[in-house]
Order: structure tokens, then C-alpha cells, then sequence
């Protein structure tokens, strides 16, 4: 089935994350006809995930319809489907969708799929250790994370008490740091006096990484303050330690000293690492372009593909310059890429070069506690964590979307409650066809990219 032809300027931009949603909102009031082609139906916020998975907060709340924000578009379109083949050469998108297969012809394509987890080549661990990366593995942590507590409850020896309530998260990024404090509040603050036979204040909340410090890509002083803090609040910082095995009752890591050593846990959690989406393997075979070693496609400064000036990777699927993976670079990158299209269409001066302006980064360690930099400005405890609220709140798409996080923000911070503590059986089997799913279409890109590379 193909779609039908327009006389206006058509462009086709492939993910609704950061990247892709603004770039089509870029193109708002553009002489172009937009269609955005995405594998969920949903814009996801994704520095939250981790609050989805302790409970402060829905996946409502961070992930918004995406047909809901671009409703007041008249020039935009969304269509659901994964993302099969890119024609250069015919300037057409292959994707399938709610059983069937569409080709979509295009003027000038944006692609922006991100990037998921990398389990640096064992992908099996994905089975025990889920990522943070998707609601879906947000919704699936969550339903670990308390039930574990119920698991501890109802075990009958103190060994099975310890391996239940053992939480291990491997990264101590953002992401990493964030996961492992939220645990701990649970433990120490939320779940206090709701069980009879254990105590959760005497969980085991690990946070290990290969790294020398925490958060790497701060400023040595903020780690090592974040260091501390995770460490009053009871979290086993390890390392330079280096997993090497895990499965459903615990993991093998290496020891800075090299000794091998096993951690018995149920709960694991992955936040070590990300590789770019398959479909930038895809466009490297059919452009000719070159990936990095992450398999995010080398751009040309502009962010075009080279050679193909119409084909633009932005966001984390993108490699120029060395740039972070992180919200700004996609939604700066999207727009540079909206920028040049409708210069382009219009016969105006194109922008040249993208130039990222970086806006500082930031982390929560707990309730009243962040880092932050700015340039050369460092924040930590309560300050950096207003400041963090105050971001985090502006980025959020939707009044809506605003007023109810900082109501439960309200409720967990201030308090100790979390209003979002549901776990279903649903989400279990629902997660495995969508693996299965995501593995098929997975072999799917793999198998024609092969083929292009041997023609």
C-alpha cells in the first residue's frame, strides 16, 4: 500500500522522541506536509523513567499522546509502525503497521529513532536485568521492585529474606544514581511499617560500575558529593567491578583487586550503557555513511547524511562532534534539521553547521538532594534539586502533564507516600510478545542489511 502524493514539500520524520517531535513541531507553520512515523503512540520523557519504576509517578504523566500534541498541527500526521526500509535512491520509508505494509514517499527525511540499552554483546542479560529506557521496562521494573518486598515477606529463611531483598542496579550514571536513591527511599521512608515479618530498612541497595567514580561525565567534585550522599542513605557504592554473568537469583562480578565474586539478588537493573537504534545500521548500508562504534551514523555538520543532503540523523542516533546522548542534543539537533528543511523549501539561507549550545546537566540523588553544572557553575543538596524540579517541570509536555507530576511530586517528597505502586500480571506477558516482537523485526533489519552489504 503506498500513501498518496502531494505537490507540497513532503517529509517524513522517523521517531517521536525529543528529536523527532520537535523537528515536526519545527515545522509547524512550514510550507511542507509532515508525517511522523513512530513504534509507540507516545512522546516519552525519558529522564523520568526511573520515577515510573519506584512508583512517584504514571506513565500517563511522562508520556503523553502524541497525537494529542501535535492535534493543533493542521501540516502533521502520525502513522504507527516500525520502521522496515529506507530507500535513498527511490526517497521512500518502508514500515509496517496494525497488519499491514506502507511505503511513504518523501522530500527530505529526519530520522531520530534513539538508541536503547546496550548490554555490550550479552543481550541475554536483558532477561534478568531490564533496561530503563521504555515504559515498558519502566512498568516491568516497578513490578520487580515491590514485589520483591511481598517475595521477602513470604520467605521462610533468612536466605531467601537477604536474595529478595537485594536490589542491584549495574551504571552509575544519571540514570544509575537516580535508580539507586529512589530504591533506597523506598526501603527507608515509604515502605516503613507496612510489612510484619521484615523490615525493608534493611535492604541491601547496591550500585555497582566499572567506572572509577559516579556520575562520570561530572565534575570530580560532584561525584564524589554524590558518592557520599548515596552512602549515608545506605547504598553499597562498588567500583571499578565489572559484571561478567547474571541470571534470575544474582550476578558475577570481577573486584578491582580481580577476584570473582557472586552477588545473590532477584532484582536486578541495567543502566550501563546504550547502542543506537538498529535502524541507524540500516540508513549507515543503504547511505554508504560510516557508524561509531555505538552504531550511531557519522553526519555531516549540518546533520545530513553525506552525499544525501535530504537525509537528516538527529538525536542520539546522530554522531558529531563527540555529543552527549542526552534530551538537548536531540531537541536542538531536531530542530536544526526543521531549520534547514524550510530554509531549503522557502529559498532561504540555510542555518550551516549545527552548533550545540550546551544547558548544563543535572541528577537527583534523593528527596532534596541533586547535582548540577552549569559551565563552570556546580550546584548540590537543595538547590540543585529545585533547580531540577524547575527543568524537569518546563520540559514536560502538557499543563496537565505539569500540574498532576507536581502533585505527586508533593505527596512523595513531602511526605512519604507513592501514588503509583499498581503492579500487573498484564505487563509481564505483555513485555515478553513485545520482545519477541522487537527481536523479529530486530533479524528482520539485520538480515537486509546483510544483504545490502554483499550487493
Amino acid at each position: 500500500m503506498s500513501a498518496q502524493t502531494t505537490a507540497r514539500h513532503r517529509v517524513v520524520v522517523i521517531g517521536s522522541g525529543f528529536g523527532g517531535l520537535f523537528a515536526v513541531k519545527k515545522l509547524a507553520h512550514e510550507d511542507v506536509d509532515v508525517t511522523l512515523v513512530s513504534r509507540t503512540v507516545h512522546h516519552l520523557f525519558q529522564p523520568l523513567l526511573y520515577q515510573v519504576a519506584t512508583g512517584i509517578l504514571s506513565e500517563g504523566e511522562i508520556a503523553p499522546a502524541t497525537r494529542e500534541i501535535l492535534r493543533g498541527q493542521p501540516n502533521a500526521r502520525v502513522l504507527l509502525g516500525d520502521v522496515l526500509d529506507v530507500d535513498v535512491e527511490a526517497r521512500t520509508v518502508t514500515f509496517a503497521g496494525e497488519g499491514t505494509t506502507t511505503t511513504l514517499p518523501y522530500d527530505s527525511l529526519v530520522v531520530a529513532a534513539g538508541a536503547g540499552q546496550s548490554y555490550f554483546g550479552n543481550d541475554h542479560f536483558a532477561e534478568f536485568a531490564p533496561g530503563m529506557k521504555t515504559v515498558d521496562d519502566a512498568l516491568e521494573l516497578r513490578g520487580r521492585i515491590f514485589t520483591a518486598f511481598e517475595r521477602a515477606e513470604l520467605a521462610s529463611t533468612p536466605e531467601e529474606v537477604a536474595r529478595a531483598l537485594t536490589f542491584v542496579v549495574v551504571g552509575a550514571g544519571p540514570t544509575g544514581v537516580e535508580m539507586a536513591g529512589q530504591i533506597a527511599e523506598l526501603a527507608n521512608r515509604t515502605l516503613r511499617g507496612e510489612f510484619r515479618s521484615i523490615a525493608p530498612s534493611t535492604s541491601r541497595i547496591l550500585l555497582l560500575d566499572a567506572a572509577d567514580r559516579v556520575l562520570p561525565p561530572f565534575h570530580p567534585d560532584l561525584s564524589r558529593d554524590t558518592q557520599d550522599r548515596l552512602r549515608q542513605m545506605g547504598v553499597d557504592v562498588r567500583l571499578k567491578t565489572r559484571v561478567t554473568d547474571l541470571d534470575g537469583t544474582g550476578l558475577t562480578v570481577v573486584t578491582p583487586d580481580g577476584a570473582t565474586k557472586r552477588i545473590e539478588s532477584e532484582t536486578i537493573m541495567w543502566a550501563a550503557g546504550v547502542e543506537a537504534n538498529p535502524l541507524g545500521r540500516l540508513v549507515a548500508a543503504r547511505t554508504g555513511a560510516e557508524t561509531d562504534r555505538a552504531g550511531r551514523v557519522v553526519v555531516a555538520p549540518d546533520t545530513s547524511v553525506p552525499g544525501f543532503p535530504e537525509v537528516f540523523v538527529v538525536g542520539d542516533l546522530m554522531s558529531l562532534d563527540k555529543l552527549p546522548g542526552v534530551a538537548q542534543v536531540a531537541i536542538q539537533s531536531g530542530q536544526h534539521a526543521a531549520r534547514t528543511i524550510a530554509a531549503r523549501v522557502a529559498g532561504r539561507p540555510v542555518p550551516g553547521a549545527f552548533r550545540y549550545k550546551d544547558k548544563g546537566s543535572m541528577a537527583t540523588i534523593s528527596r532534596f538532594a541533586a547535582v548540577a553544572q552549569v559551565g563552570r557553575i556546580r550546584l548540590t543538596g537543595f538547590v540543585a534539586w529545585a533547580a531540577w524540579l524547575f527543568v524537569h517541570l518546563l520540559y514536560l509536555i502538557g499543563f496537565k502533564n505539569r500540574v498532576t507530576t507536581l502533585l505527586h511530586w508533593a505527596i512523595s517528597f513531602v511526605g512519604r507516600g507513592r501514588t503509583q505502586r499498581a503492579v500487573t500480571k498484564q505487563q509481564i506477558v505483555a513485555r515478553t510478545v513485545i520482545d519477541r516482537a522487537e527481536k523479529s523485526a530486530g533479524d528482520q533489519r539485520e538480515h537486509d542489511v546483510s544483504g545490502t552489504v554483499r550487493a
